[in-house]
């Protein structure tokens, strides 16, 4: 059997547990540069406040109804999330970190177990150790294990645990579920599905196998195997991501190429870094540029670009050089720009790498980011940075209503009189 546990509006709840005075008020956690809403509260979802919704128009809103707002705070919630999994791993040692909020865990060998018991022990562990309140989704799949976490979470008596252990249940759960809020379908797909007369889950599983995979793909055909009850997904350790990319909006415009060359130097940068510590190397990269289009007073401008490298590297130099090439094809003068961002594909692992007979990485390079790498981990900071980096400037966020990071730095710990 599996499990799916999922951290309850988890940015929200990381907030809640260093001040405790927010519970059963109104709260929400906004994106980076303080843009969207990203994380809400119960409180603030009864008051209509919807995801994605822009700061800036929702201001009087928040106001109004004396909601409190909070920029992301990443590394708190990141060692929050540690302590959540430290926990979890007592369960079972089979353990799947599927994002910040989510874990999936594998129950094998646990026959003479009364999983529903042991998953609420978990859970009050957890909320004991983290304060982070959670639910629970216990089916044969990992898919099933999604709906029950669903249905878990929708009803307030069954205490944040939900098991899927018989076929009357199973049915029961896709006669419920809307086909929208089935884990891998999206928005579009739905939308498909609903003009074939699909509405429910169950709806979907009714459908003919080689229909859905001549009018879909075998993805959706593997989904349908796991809403039947056939496990397909099995539980993945490490995760070797397809894209890396990093992307930001600034705290302002800028129409400087300077400003915006070193924006994107720095970003292939980090990208760079995510690449190596998943022993990875990538051949794509792409860059894009955009205004502000919440700004109806100036003309909007948008353009991506996908540049090929012609050799597998994974080197700071290499990739920003590319990037750079990336932003100088599609920039425009005369533009504010409100963001941009790098995004790396084609990636393989590094033993996998299809060599090219003409054109090499550069063997120094190797060395050099494993040296750079070390002494920017030991200092904790970008101590070391390209030519073309910023080193007197060093560009942050606006985050005009972060909280301390009371686990992470020792100057803002928590004090208790």
């Amino acid at each position: 059997m599996y499990a799916l546990v999922d951290c309850n509006n988890f940015y929200v709840s990381c907030e809640r547990v260093f001040q405790p005075m927010l519970n059963a008020t109104p709260v929400v956690v906004l994106s980076n540069n303080d843009g969207c809403v990203i994380s809400r509260s119960n409180e603030a979802k009864a008051l209509g406040i919807p995801m994605g919704a822009p700061a800036f128009k929702f201001k009087d809103v928040f106001a109004h109804h004396n909601i409190q707002v909070f920029s992301s705070n990443y590394p708190l919630y990141a060692d929050m999330s540690n302590r959540v999994v430290t926990v979890l791993k007592k369960y079972t040692p089979d353990l799947e970190v599927y994002s910040i909020d989510e874990s999936f865990l594998f129950f094998d060998g646990f026959e003479e177990i009364n999983l529903q018991q042991h998953c609420q022990n978990m859970r009050t562990e957890v909320l004991k150790s983290t304060m982070i309140p959670t639910c629970v989704g216990i089916a044969p799949t990992k898919v099933l294990a999604k709906v029950a976490n669903h249905i878990a979470k929708k009803y307030p008596e069954l205490h944040g645990v939900y098991c899927i252990d018989n076929e009357e249940k199973r049915i029961k759960a896709l006669k419920w579920l809307n086909i929208e809020d089935v884990w891998g379908i999206g928005r579009r797909l739905a939308k498909r599905l609903k003009k074939h007369g699909v509405h429910k889950a169950y709806d979907f599983i009714q459908l003919p196998d080689n229909f859905v995979k001549n009018e879909f793909s075998v993805v959706e055909l593997r989904l349908k195997r796991e809403l039947q009850g056939t496990p397909i997904l099995a539980l993945e350790d490490v995760v070797t991501k397809k894209s890396i990319a990093t992307t930001r909006s600034f705290d302002t415009t800028y129409a400087d190429k300077s400003l915006l060359q070193e924006r994107v130097t720095t970003f292939a940068v980090t990208c760079a870094e995510k690449l190596r510590k998943q022993h990875s190397v990538c051949q794509i990269v792409t860059v894009f540029v955009k205004t502000n289009h919440f700004n109806d007073k100036e003309e909007r401008y948008y353009n991506s670009i996908s540049v090929t490298i012609p050799f597998a590297t994974n080197s700071n130099i290499e990739i920003a050089k590319y990037a750079k090439k990336g932003l100088n094809a599609i920039f425009k003068p005369g533009y504010q720009y409100k963001k941009t961002g790098v995004i790396l594909s084609a990636i393989q692992l590094n033993n996998e790498t299809q060599l090219n007979l003409f054109e090499q990485s550069n063997p120094k390079h190797l060395p050099l980011m494993n040296a750079m790498d070390a002494i920017n981990a030991k200092y904790r900071d970008k101590k070391v940075k390209l030519g073309s980096q910023s080193i007197e400037y060093t560009w942050k966020m606006r985050q005009d209503h972060l909280s301390p990071s009371y686990t992470t730095k020792w100057n803002e710990i928590l004090v208790v009189q």
